[in-house]
C-alpha cells in the first residue's frame, strides 16, 4: 500500500473505531447506566437495540446516500451527526433521553460503518489488496472492542458512565480532520434512489418485531402489546418485501440476492450479529451479574476474544485468497458455535482459564468470519453497486444483533425468572413470582430480606446463569446451523463460478 493512501486508511480505520467503540463501552456499563437511570432489564436491552435498529432500518438509505451524493461527503457527515449523539447521551438525566441520543448515535452509525467499506473498495480495485485492507479494517473494529471494554470499566468506576460517551467527541473531530484532507470524493448517482416508504416500513416491521421480543421477555409471549408488535412485526417485513419487489427503484434491490452467493452471504451476516456480536452483551452481564466482576475486571475478562481477532485478521486475505471465502466462514462459524455452546456450562464459581478458552475460541472464529464474510459481499456483486452492497450486508448483520438482543435477551429473562421464582417458592418465600421479576428485570432485592441477603444473591447468581445458559445454547444452534447451510449451499455455489470464470478465461 502506498504512503499517500495511509492517511486515509486510518481516517476509515478511526472512523469505524469510534463507531464501534460505543458499542463494547456501553456493553461493559449497563448495570452501572442501570442503577443509575433505575431502569429494567428491558430498558438495558433498548439502550443497545435502540443504536443497532436505527442502524440496520438507516443502513440501506445511507448506502445510497453515499453512492448519490458522494461517499466522502455522507461520510464525513456520519461522523459530525455521530459526535452531536454522544453529547447528548452523556448529558442524558433519564432513559428517555439516553434512548434519543442512541437513535441519534444509530443513525449516524448508518452512514460510518457501510460508508468505510465502500471507500475502501472505491480506493483498492485490486482484489487482494482490497482484501487486506478490509482484513486490517475488521483487525482495527477488534481493537475498538478489546479496547472499549477495559477503558469503559475504568471510565465507568473513576470518571462516571457519562465518560463513556464524552470520549467519543476528541476522536471524532481527529476523524473529520483525517478524513477531509484525504479521501477522494466518488459517486454513482445513476445507481441511487432514495426509497423513502422503504425506509419507513423497514423502521416500522424491524421496531415493531424488536419491541415485542423485548415485551415478550418482560410481560410474557401472550400479553397483548407483545402479540400486537410480532403480528405487526411479520405484516411489516411482508409489506416491505412486497414494496421492495415492485417498486422502480428500490432501496433494497432484491436482484441482488438471485445470486445464492450473495444470499447466502447476507443470511450468515445476519446470524453472525444474532449470534456472536449480541454475545458481547450476554458476556458483559454474566461477568457482572454472575461472577459479580466489577466492569474493569470485566472487560480485561473479554480481552482474550478481541486479541485472537487481532492477530488473525491480518492474515485473513492471504488465506481467504488460497482456501476461499465458504471454507473459512465455515471454520469461523463452527468456532463461535463452540464457544457458545461451552458457555452452557459456565456458572457463578466457573474457573476463569475455562472462559478464558472459550472467549479466545470465539474470537478466532470472529476473526475468520467478520472480514471474510464482508469480502465475499463485495466480490459477489457489481462494483459500482459498492456503497449499496456494503449496506445490505451490514444491515443483514445489524438486524441480526438487534433481533438477537432481543430474542435472546427474552429468552435469557423468561428462563432466569422462572428458575429464580421456583427457588424462591421451595424456600418459602411470599409472592415468589413477583420477587424473582423484580431481582431478575430491577436488580431489586429489597423484598428478599427474609432470606437474608447472601442467600437470595447466591439464588439469583444461579438463576441468572441458567438464563445464560438458555441465551447461548440459542445461539450456539444458530451458528451450527449457519455453518452447515455454508458447507451445503455456499461451497458449490463457489465451486461452480470458479469453474465458470476458468472456462471462459
Amino acid at each position: 500500500m502506498s504512503k499517500h493512501r495511509l492517511p486515509l486508511v486510518a481516517a476509515v480505520y478511526l472512523g469505524s473505531f469510534v463507531a464501534l467503540l460505543d458499542v463494547s463501552i456501553v456493553n461493559v456499563a449497563l448495570p452501572t447506566i442501570q442503577q443509575a437511570l433505575q431502569t429494567d432489564f428491558g430498558g438495558l436491552q433498548w439502550v443497545v437495540d435502540a443504536y443497532t435498529l436505527c442502524l440496520s432500518a438507516f443502513m440501506l438509505s445511507s448506502g445510497l446516500i453515499g453512492d448519490r451524493y458522494g461517499r466522502k461527503r455522507s461520510w464525513l457527515a456520519g461522523v459530525g451527526i455521530f459526535v452531536v449523539g454522544s453529547l447528548i447521551c452523556a448529558v442524558a438525566p433519564n432513559l428517555p433521553v439516553l434512548l434519543a441520543g442512541r437513535v441519534v448515535q444509530g443513525i449516524a452509525g448508518s452512514l460510518l460503518i457501510p460508508g468505510a467499506l465502500s471507500i475502501l473498495t472505491q480506493a483498492f480495485p485490486d482484489a487482494r489488496q482490497r482484501a487486506g485492507v478490509i482484513g486490517g479494517w475488521a483487525s482495527f473494529a477488534a481493537i475498538s472492542l478489546l479496547v472499549g471494554p477495559v477503558l469503559g470499566g475504568i471510565l465507568v468506576e473513576t470518571v462516571g458512565w457519562q465518560s463513556i460517551f464524552l470520549i467519543n467527541l476528541p476522536l471524532g473531530l481527529i476523524t473529520i480532520a483525517l478524513g477531509a484532507a484525504s479521501i477522494n470524493e466518488t459517486a454513482h448517482p445513476e445507481h441511487a434512489h432514495l426509497d423513502l416508504v422503504g425506509l419507513a416500513l423497514s423502521i416500522l416491521w424491524l421496531g415493531a418485531l424488536t419491541f415485542g421480543l423485548i415485551s415478550a421477555g418482560e410481560n410474557g409471549w401472550g400479553e397483548p402489546r407483545t402479540v400486537t408488535a410480532l403480528i405487526a412485526g411479520v405484516v411489516g417485513l411482508a409489506a416491505f418485501l412486497g414494496f421492495e419487489a415492485r417498486t422502480a427503484r428500490p432501496m433494497l434491490p432484491l436482484g441482488l440476492f438471485r445470486d445464492v452467493r450473495f444470499a447466502v452471504a447476507n443470511v450468515a451476516s445476519f446470524a453472525l450479529g444474532f449470534t456472536s456480536y449480541s454475545s458481547v452483551f450476554f458476556f458483559s452481564m454474566f461477568l457482572q451479574q454472575v461472577q459479580g466482576w466489577p466492569p474493569t475486571q470485566t472487560g480485561l475478562r473479554m480481552a482474550p476474544a478481541f486479541i485472537v481477532q487481532i492477530v488473525v485478521s491480518p492474515w485473513i486475505g492471504r488465506l481467504s485468497a488460497r482456501y476461499g471465502h465458504s471454507a473459512l466462514m465455515t471454520i469461523g462459524y463452527a468456532a463461535i458455535g463452540l464457544s457458545m455452546l461451552g458457555m452452557c456450562w459456565a456458572g457463578p464459581s466457573t474457573p476463569y482459564a475455562v472462559l478464558c478458552l472459550l472467549f479466545a475460541i470465539g474470537g478466532l472464529g470472529n476473526a475468520l468470519a467478520i472480514p471474510t464474510g464482508s469480502a465475499a459481499a463485495m466480490s459477489y456483486a457489481p462494483r459500482e453497486r459498492s456503497g449499496m452492497v456494503s449496506a445490505v450486508i451490514n444491515a443483514t448483520r445489524q438486524s441480526g444483533l438487534a433481533i438477537g438482543i432481543a430474542l435472546l435477551g427474552a429468552l435469557m429473562s423468561m428462563r432466569a425468572t422462572n428458575l429464580l421464582a421456583g427457588s424462591l417458592g421451595d424456600a418459602g418465600v411470599a409472592n415468589a413470582e413477583a420477587v424473582a421479576r423484580a431481582a431478575i428485570s430491577r436488580h431489586d432485592f429489597a423484598t428478599d430480606a427474609a432470606m437474608g441477603e447472601s442467600g437470595a444473591h447466591e439464588l439469583y447468581a444461579a438463576a441468572y446463569a441458567g438464563g445464560f445458559h438458555a441465551a447461548m445454547l440459542t445461539a450456539a444452534i444458530g451458528a451450527f446451523l449457519t455453518a452447515a447451510l455454508l458447507v451445503a449451499v455456499l461451497a458449490p455455489a463457489e465451486a461452480r463460478s470458479a469453474k465458470g470464470t476458468k472456462h471462459e478465461a
